[in-house]
């Protein structure tokens, strides 16, 4: 018999059965019926406890606290998972009584795997506000440390990843996750993907590791869950980072597992994983683990920026490591020799005197080796971006100070082919790679496309030129007019500069106003300058157009008075002059502050404008650059790169990677536009752009390292436009409106169960058409270069326009129009530009307001005319579009109003089903939905007690019973108690909490749940 398409509960069989069979998981058995499905089972963690030795008065003390770091206060679980984290990872210290001594319990054997007691559950029903009921959990020694959701094959794995997430939230099970170390997703053709709590779908991981196991989920689960392996992960590859809990990637695991046995060893090497693949994080595991497993152990880290050296410092804070940040090479060679402190970061320059001549350093180094120097401890030195660092003066300083330290690199980039024998003799061989076509294929980066762009440039008038010289160095002698023509190389640079510009900044800003991602305020860009003066006269000439204020150029230099000293001749303006006056005015008007006042604002002015680079796009689209932010921590991720200099090797490698970051679904690759022709793609027809711009690396170190722009965009076009076509095959040859509804929504008017069964069919058309459309306003006005006919150019359109208003249909009529909006960028100005609108409707109506209010403001029949063409002519589908969004509405409010919204909820019911029965015609079922719509968007309208008079009294009038007293009495407790930004506030929303349970918790009112309470207060926007 086929397995095409099989059944979920055939693959979890088969699941359950792996995990027995050959992962040797005792199985608890089928816990759909069980009634209390904890993610701790205290018989089960009480038996092992004690088969360690354990007296059952700790056990008890042990248990409490485990119990206690489980809740979940005002629904932060990544507060819980870290305490219960910490629990499991590092044990807890009983005290029995007063005065006697502490004892340590360990809750898990972390060093003895057969010693812990690993069992699988399947269909365990978990309680909750609504019941969710996950595939299959994981524990050990009875604790719930992993949780996996299974999908048939053909049903993707991002339902799976979907209903994880969900699981997670306050309205379903997230206590339940406290204990969870690591949720996973699987289905039979995509495999595994894992990650750790609350981590967005997009960041989901895919493990890779040879395996026997023709099936990728099997062979996953082996890999990942293994008993060692598990355990490992857990406690050596978690990391609690600023807020953000972190598992290692695969090249992660096995760089840092590659760098445990070098340590084992004590053998040096370098550890080289690609821009953007976690690098520093690798550094922060495999620091821990020698700490850890390495008697008397010392980690120096070594940078050669300031800027490094502040993040390093940075990375391991937020992991909760404390790290000394030395000041001075003095105080480095006492911290050193002292041994105060087992993590220490430097600069490299503070191996010597500072000064920055490398003879310096061997002098000190000598000075310091002559007085007996020797560094206390176990050292390890991590060199950071060792590329920079491996070699010279500056290494052999290092290594004379530090002769008995393991010495290993770390590196982001590939190293030059005429660097690597003589790094293998200064670290050792690679420990680990991690190139950019498997970041990429991986999707921990994305692709790079890359297009050449050609400013032609001539001189018009050669003759006049001459006079214009002799002009002006009318005077000079021969020799001096010689050496001035040496300086400048040709005049055209004086009288063309202006103009290649001009059209650089043009090009530019007609990519801002076509391009995606730059168009809608969601991308940005970088602009690599020559020289700083470049750099403001492109901000010049910027600021004459609509991105002024929201560009900016962030350099190393400062406008101070000794800049301009001795620069003033009487003849005009000099560049050392313009560059001062260009940043002073620049800072000025950012922060509209006086030019006096700027010169020392700058450092305020860059952090302020990277900032909003990052988190505001749409106000700074553009920062103007010339070394800075090009390489390593302190580099923000952009979309598109315009080089206008000419770059080469590791700078260039690290400038592109700037582009290459993860950043929201709508990114799907960076952009490199190349004003200096680097790659030497005009000249040749070839796509090895390796033999130019990266001809000093090996060939296979940088493979795939970019594309040519119109070719790619051509291959995405191309499967955007058939993954559409796929998707939507089902519905049908020539299908009408009512077909695509009926397919992506429900066959049955107001069925809330087929909307909700249809929703991963919906969310997979509002993805791939959005992708199809950005696909194709790419390539819109160059659809003739990509090789494309008049005849397919017009036939692509036309689908483009027929998709689109597929989806806007499918999305007012399912209820989804509005709640979706922030998931995807609104493209409709891209259709705009590049689609003939004529047979195309602009519902501007729906822009601001969805359909319910828009039934509210002018009725039914006001509101359908709104609705598309294919909707508002068929009395069926617009009643059905009315329905699905008010239920819509009902569903999204409920949790303002719960009693409220339920009673809407069965009046909604009621009235569809009088018209199935055909109680009602069509007028009179219309006319029925208007009073519901606008019961639902004003509620209100009902009789309330005169002291009943806002929004969140009347929630709380109708959730307390209709009781008034305690209404009020629960309103004012809140207005009282309250502080600005409580929700989400642990201290803050603990007082109201407080405040409520004092009232809530007197005899008479013990019927009511204060929980229930407590989320709907959260829910009231005037508070």
């Amino acid at each position: 018999m086929s397995d095409v398409g099989q059944f979920e509960r055939r693959v979890q069989k088969r699941v359950v059965e792996l995990f027995g069979d050959d992962l040797d998981y005792t199985y608890r058995g089928n816990l759909k019926d069980a009634a209390d499905n904890s993610n701790i089972i205290e018989p089960r963690l009480t038996d092992w406890l004690r088969r360690q030795g354990y007296e059952d008065g700790l056990i008890n003390r042990a248990l409490h606290e485990l119990r206690r770091a489980t809740a979940v206060g005002g629904g932060r679980l990544y507060d819980a998972n870290r305490k219960v984290y910490f629990l499991l990872r590092y044990g807890h210290d009983v005290q029995l009584e007063a005065g006697q001594q502490s004892q340590h319990i360990n809750y898990v054997d972390w060093h003895n795997p057969e010693n812990n007691d690993f069992a699988i559950a399947e269909e365990v029903t978990v309680a909750g506000k609504h019941d969710k009921r996950p595939d299959i959990v994981l524990s050990i020694n009875g604790i719930a440390v992993a949780v996996l959701e299974l999908k048939r094959s053909t049903v993707s794995v991002t339902e799976g990843i979907r209903q994880m997430l969900d699981n997670q939230k306050p309205e379903f099970i997230q206590p339940f996750f406290s204990t969870v170390q690591l949720v996973m997703a699987g289905n039979d053709t995509e495999g595994l993907r894992y990650s750790v709590i609350q981590t967005p779908q997009k960041y989901w991981l895919e493990w890779k590791e040879p395996s026997e196991l023709a099936s990728p989920l099997d062979a996953a689960l082996c890999q990942l869950c293994s008993k060692q392996r598990l355990l490992e992960l857990i406690h050596d590859f978690i990391v609690f980072d600023a807020g953000t809990k972190k598992i290692a990637r695969h090249n992660q695991y096995f760089g840092v597992k590659a760098g445990q046995q070098r340590v084992k060893d004590r053998e040096g090497g370098i550890l080289w994983h690609t821009q953007g693949s976690g690098k520093s994080l690798s550094m922060v595991w495999l620091a821990k683990w020698i700490r850890e497993n390495i008697e008397d152990a010392r980690v120096l880290i070594v940078t050669d920026r300031e800027e490094l050296d502040e993040q390093i410092e940075k990375v391991f804070y937020g992991v909760d490591e404390q790290i000394y940040r030395t000041s001075s090479g003095a105080d480095l060679i006492e911290q050193l020799r002292e041994g105060a402190d087992w993590l220490l970061c430097t600069l490299v320059h503070k191996f010597g005197a500072g000064t920055g001549d490398e003879d310096d350093y061997a002098k000190a180094v000598e000075r310091a080796v002559a007085s007996g120097f020797k560094a206390h401890g176990n050292l390890f030195v991590f060199v950071d971006e060792c590329h920079r660092t491996q070699s010279g003066k500056l290494h052999a300083a290092m290594r004379q100070l530090l002769p008995d330290a393991t010495f290993i690199g770390f590196t982001g980039t590939p190293l030059l082919k005429d660097d690597k024998a003589r790094s293998i003799e200064v670290f050792g061989s690679y420990i680990h790679t991690y190139k950019f076509d498997e970041a990429v294929e991986d999707g921990v980066i994305l692709d790079l496309r890359y297009e050449a762009r050609d400013i032609d440039q001539r001189i018009t008038s050669p003759g006049k030129i001459d006079k214009w010289f002799d002009a002006k160095t009318n005077g000079l002698s021969d020799l001096a007019k010689a050496d001035l023509k040496r300086r400048w190389g040709t005049l055209q640079k004086v009288l063309t500069a202006q103009s290649r510009l001009d059209k650089i900044v043009a090009d530019i800003m007609f990519d801002m106003a076509t391009r995606d991602r730059l168009m809608n305020d969601r991308g940005n860009a970088l602009l690599v300058c020559s020289s700083i003066y470049e750099a403001c006269k492109f901000y010049e000439a910027f600021s004459r157009t609509s991105l002024k204020k929201k560009c900016a150029i962030v350099t190393s230099y400062r406008p101070t008075a000794d800049t301009i000293k001795g620069e003033e001749t009487g003849e005009g303006e000099t560049e050392a002059l313009e560059k001062y006056a260009t940043y002073r005015k620049m800072v000025a008007d950012y922060f509209d502050i006086s030019e006096e006042e700027a010169a020392g604002r700058v450092e305020d002015f860059e952090d302020d404008v990277k900032q909003k680079f990052i988190e505001q796009p749409g106000q700074m689209k553009l920062l103007i650059v010339v070394d800075k932010l090009l390489t390593g921590f302190d580099a923000p991720p952009a979309t598109y790169l315009y080089i206008d200099k000419p770059m080469a090797d590791h700078g260039l490698f690290q400038a592109i990677c700037r582009v290459n970051r993860l950043d929201g679904e709508d990114k799907e690759y960076g952009c490199i536009i190349d004003y200096q022709d680097l790659f030497k793609s005009l000249e040749s027809a070839v796509h090895d752009y390796t033999s130019a711009a990266f001809e000093d690396y090996d060939r296979e170190d940088v493979a795939g390292l970019v594309k040519n722009r119109l070719d790619q965009a051509r291959e995405r076009l191309n499967d955007t436009r058939e993954t559409v076509k796929a998707l939507c095959e089902p519905v049908g040859q020539r299908p009408s409106t009512s077909d695509y509804l009926h397919y992506f929504c429900a066959t049955d008017s107001g069925d809330q169960q087929q909307l909700k069964d249809n929703e991963p069919k919906r969310l997979k058309l509002y993805k791939h058409v959005g992708s199809f459309i950005r696909a194709y306003a790419d390539l819109a006005n160059e659809m003739d270069e990509a090789g494309y006919s008049q005849q397919e150019t017009a036939e692509i359109a036309e689908e483009v326009k027929h998709y689109e208003n597929v989806r806007r249909e499918v999305k007012l009529a399912s209820g989804d129009y509005v709640d979706l909006k922030v998931y995807e960028p609104d493209m409709r100005h891209l259709l705009d530009s590049y689609i003939e609108a004529e047979d195309s409707e602009v519902l501007s109506d729906f822009d601001e307001q969805g359909l319910v209010q828009l039934i509210v403001e002018r009725g039914t029949a006001g509101a359908i005319a709104s609705l598309p063409q294919g909707i508002r002519h068929d009395d069926d589908l617009s009643a059905e579009t009315i329905v699905n969004n008010v239920r819509r509405v009902i569903i999204d409010e409920r949790p303002v109003n719960p009693k409220y919204y339920d009673r809407m909820s069965v009046l909604l019911d009621n009235v569809i089903d009088q018209r199935r029965r055909r109680a009602l015609s069509y007028r009179e079922f219309l006319k029925e939905l208007e009073t519901i719509a606008g019961q639902v968007v004003r509620p209100g309208g009902e009789s309330y007690p005169a002291s009943i008079d806002s929004p969140a009294r009347r929630a709380l009038y109708d959730n307390l019973d209709s009781n008034e007293q305690l209404a009020v009495a629960i309103d004012d407790a809140v207005r009282t108690t309250k502080h600005h930004g409580w929700r989400g506030h642990r201290i803050k929303e603990r007082e109201v909490h407080r405040a409520i349970a004092d009232i809530m918790g007197r005899e008479e009112h013990a019927e009511y749940n204060t929980e229930e309470l407590f989320e709907i207060i959260k829910a009231q926007d005037e508070y």
